[in-house]
């Protein structure tokens, strides 16, 4: 697995030398920096893992910007804010956005440190949960027609031979077409069936 990425972006090189120099120290962590949003932009690859390190004031695009549009452009890498002109209304803003925290300048290591590690689990535990519906969604669309319309009423908690009666085949025929159905999406019981559903926001099959 690759290492997760720690994003320090700040237009002051004093401050982020001295972070680098800080989580480099940090085991499993790569770190990069940059100077200004931009730079961050046209040069990070956000697909990899991890956190960003913003500070709110910077030339050209703020933080607040940059978070705006990274919302825009689905990328969901999560943020913390570190300012030295920060106040409450900026913090519930940002924190409303979506950030994982709001730091004040200067930042004690120890918090700023803890607050990366639950940003960099809550990006991993993201892409995991997107990972694993892309995979039920691949094994719910190798279904056939009539196994999804029986699945479908299944997962409604709905007995074979009323499903039978509604879809007027044999109750045999429900039973395979449940059956197979179920195995493709490893499911055991109607309970399962309705939270693959419910994880794939399928509400019906047309």
């Amino acid at each position: 697995m690759e290492l997760p990425v720690i994003r320090i972006i700040d237009d002051n090189e004093v401050m982020r030398k001295s972070w680098i120099f800080l989580l480099e120290d940090e085991s499993g962590w790569e770190v990069k920096a940059y100077e200004d949003a931009q730079d961050f932009l046209e040069h990070d690859d956000f697909e990899k893992p991890g956190a960003i390190l913003l500070d709110v004031r910077m030339p050209k695009m703020s933080g607040l910007e940059l978070q705006e549009y990274l919302q825009q452009i689905s990328v969901t890498l999560p943020i913390i804010f570190i300012s030295g002109h920060g106040d409450i209304d900026m913090a519930v803003h940002v924190l409303k956005r979506g950030a994982v925290d709001f730091l004040q300048k200067p930042v004690d290591d120890e918090r700023l440190i803890e607050a990366l590690h639950m940003a960099v689990q809550k990006d991993l535990q993201q892409r995991k949960k997107q990972s694993d519906n892309e995979r039920l969604r691949s094994q719910f669309d190798t279904l056939t027609t009539r196994e999804k319309e029986v699945i479908m009423l299944a997962a409604k908690g709905l007995m074979n031979k009323v499903i039978a009666g509604q879809l007027e085949i044999s109750e045999r025929t429900v039973q395979i077409h449940r059956g197979v159905g179920s195995k493709k999406l490893g499911a055991k019981t109607s309970v399962d069936l309705m939270q693959i559903l419910l994880r794939l926001g399928i509400e019906k099959y047309e």
